[in-house]
């Protein structure tokens, strides 16, 4: 992990070989990590500051409505120092079961969403690639 991205005093760390793709909103800002198989990870930073609950209730949904047998499992964890909430979730998509996770937490720039999502075929290869940023991140106090 030798790539850095920080910004709003977010930072994080990613492999050479992923693309990363920032993009700016009227509430914040989102960051796609794409990796070179199937695995990818995004940062949503919104300055609006849902409540965690809230934005990870509003990631399932979205993702519920585009695989309606996604099964999604409430988890709490430590993420970047901080309580994070949000779902370990599996669900098919072109004939592929897909592994996906979420995890929400508060910052100094807003609330932020994590989602780390990869096909099954490919699990073994990118989650550990996947679990060592979400490892890396770090909030600035």
């Amino acid at each position: 992990m030798s790539q850095q991205f920080e910004e709003d005093g977010l930072s994080l760390r990613y492999p050479d070989d992923w693309r990363l793709e920032h993009e700016e909103s009227a509430e914040g800002w989102t960051v796609l990590l794409q990796s070179p198989g199937t695995a990818f990870l995004t940062v949503t930073a919104d300055g609006t500051l849902p409540t965690v609950e809230d934005m990870a209730e509003t990631a399932l949904e979205a993702l519920r409505s585009d695989y309606p047998s996604l099964e999604a499992e409430e988890r709490v964890d430590t993420l970047a120092g901080q309580m994070a909430f949000g779902h370990d979730m599996r669900f098919f998509s072109l004939d592929l079961t897909n592994t996906c996770w979420t995890r929400c937490f508060y910052s100094g720039v807003g609330t932020v969403l994590v989602l780390a999502q990869a096909a099954d075929l490919d699990l073994d290869e990118y989650e550990p690639a996947l679990r060592a940023i979400c490892a890396s991140m770090r909030v600035e106090e």
